[in-house]
């Protein structure tokens, strides 16, 4: 298993049940496939930099975790297709 790190950016116009199933669902995804979340931490509202999709904020969550290559593909699939991500980001962290 390979260690990685994601970020993802919410769209700050999701309301809070909402926001907690798509962070839920991430790390479902993870989870199920054979993945162990080393370490979580919800970031909250924040302002952009610049703005993505006519939006200037927007809700940061950093995720740490381990599991094989297919998972992190996933995820990033996932991510993609999800209507409230603005941005995202998976790199891995092993040598």
């Amino acid at each position: 298993m390979r260690s990685y790190e994601t970020m993802y950016v919410l769209s700050p116009d999701l309301n809070e049940e909402e926001r907690k199933g798509l962070i839920e669902r991430f790390k479902n995804l993870i989870v199920e496939r054979g993945g162990e979340i080393t370490n979580f931490d919800e970031w909250g509202k924040r302002k952009l930099a610049y703005p993505i999709q006519k939006k200037s904020e927007g809700y940061y969550v950093l995720m740490n975790f381990n599991s094989s290559p297919d998972v992190s593909r996933e995820l990033e699939r996932v991510y993609r297709i999800t209507d409230g991500v603005l941005r995202y980001l998976i790199i891995r962290t092993d040598d």
